[in-house]
């Protein structure tokens, strides 16, 4: 059998910094690009969007998204589902978790015609109860994060010397440390070479970054005071090479591309990660040609292109996995937590209006029962719910749009719950959920959040 090779680029359109003026443009000069280079040259790859961004591909870059249906209808981009948010499902009640997994596959399906069997997690925050979340949803598998799986073995953490705070969000650049560890340890590398299957039956494909870094930083070509010279794609032949032998002995694939759809085309959030700089979605055109450098290397070299899904129907075996329970309840891709998104202060704001909300939706639907203003209220406050209104930490921020955003969804998600009220002739039983009250709660934090300055404001 031929060795595999699993490329998945994600997209987010609702990117923190990003602009709503410019996500046309990133439909246009990141999405297309990367979907031309599909479609004219003898590729495969697996494709991760929020149904959120489906839905705005639809509305500004039709052309772009009847382009990926085609591919999918093809078969040569595996879709990957997703929560029509992107929001941290670890950090919101299961019940939205829930509601906006299945949303996201009612809306690959609204916009392809195919309904995604693999799922992706935004930014790969754990707990320990996402896998029956994803089963409940009608997922077949996850895409999993290796080095939080790793990171739960002592004697790796031991090695690393990487330890979680949550106040941080990313070791990005120290993850090499872990390949240093199991490099000559079969036992830890068959786990990127082999599908894991939970003891729920969700099968599982584990990405890392300590090969999806590199990549990045080569599509970026960029020093920035960190290197001498960019890293060069010898560099990414020299890392491809070094893994064949370690599938040969362990398994059949590696997953070594799993990031942001959005560097092919653009510096996305390149530079506010690395360095606290304010530059965002830069253009970056010389990264398709790089990408597609990346897609001709694998091949030159060896690699069988595959996909999520067939990579587990092909494998020689399907590791029986219940030491995902080890994974720390916290921890997310990049070294870091999904708790450091709870622990910026726009969530600290944010998150008790949504639940607040939240529980009004649940008691008014208790004594309603099933409500199409109550369906709208819940799609409302989970958008609000979004993970970059709150995102990143200071020295940096969200963009101010971000947040407007949000703000602008908790008036929606209030005012449906009135309306509900109004509905089912019970509006002025006040003491199941006052909209009114609420309304001037959201007015107090649209004053605090709209009052402060944000990074890279003049």
């Amino acid at each position: 059998m031929s060795k595999q090779i699993i490329f998945m680029p994600h997209a987010n359109i609702q990117y923190s910094q990003l602009n709503p003026t410019r996500r046309q443009w990133v439909c246009e000069n990141c999405y297309r690009p990367l979907f031309e280079i599909i479609r004219d040259g003898d590729y495969k790859i697996a494709f991760e969007a929020s149904g959120r961004t489906l839905e705005v591909m639809s509305e500004e870059a039709p052309a772009v998204l009847a382009l990926l249906k085609s591919l999918v209808q093809e078969g040569k981009v595996e879709p990957i589902g997703s929560p029509f948010i992107h929001i941290m499902l670890a950090n919101v009640p299961q019940e939205v978790a829930l509601d906006t997994l299945k949303h996201g596959l009612d809306a690959w399906e609204k916009y392809t015609g195919v309904r995604p069997e693999f799922g992706w997690n935004p930014e790969c925050g754990w707990a320990g109860y996402l896998p029956d979340l994803y089963v409940a949803a009608g997922y077949k598998g996850l895409i999993m994060d290796a080095d939080s799986f790793l990171l739960s073995f002592p004697q790796i953490r031991q090695a690393t010397g990487l330890a979680y705070d949550v106040q941080g969000h990313s070791n990005k650049n120290q993850l090499f440390k872990i390949e240093d560890f199991i490099q000559d340890k079969p036992d830890f590398l068959k786990y990127l070479t082999n599908p894991s299957v939970a003891p729920n039956g969700l099968q599982m494909v584990f990405r890392s970054d300590c090969m999806a870094n590199p990549m990045l930083w080569y599509l970026m070509g960029a020093c920035e005071g960190c290197r001498d010279t960019p890293v060069s794609l010898d560099e990414i032949k020299q890392m491809f090479l070094k893994w064949i032998p370690r599938i040969e002995q362990t398994g059949t694939y590696i997953m070594p591309y799993a990031e942001d759809a959005e560097y092919i085309g653009s510096s996305a959030y390149f530079y506010v990660k690395q360095f606290n700089q304010a530059r965002f979605f830069e253009p970056e055109p010389a990264s398709v040609g790089r990408f597609q450098q990346l897609l001709d290397m694998a091949k030159e070299i060896g690699y069988e292109m595959t996909t999520p899904s067939a990579a587990v129907k092909s494998a020689k075996q399907i590791i029986p996995n219940d030491l995902i329970d080890n994974i720390e309840n916290g921890a997310a891709w990049h070294g870091g937590t999904y708790k450091a998104w709870a622990n910026t202060s726009y969530s600290r704001i944010l998150d008790p209006v949504c639940r607040s909300i939240l529980d009004g939706i649940l008691a008014v639907q208790k004594r309603t029962g099933t409500l199409p203003e109550l369906d709208a209220a819940l799609k409302a406050v989970t958008s609000a719910y979004v993970s970059d209104s709150r995102w990143p930490p200071l020295p940096t921020s969200p963009g101010r749009f971000n947040v407007r955003e949000t703000i602008d969804d908790l008036y929606k998600a209030n005012d449906l719950v009135g309306k509900a009220m109004e509905t089912a002739g019970i509006g002025q039983k006040r003491a199941i959920y006052s909209a009114p009250l609420m309304k001037t709660q959201i007015g107090l934090v649209e004053k605090i959040l709209m009052e402060q300055k944000y990074f890279g404001e003049a």
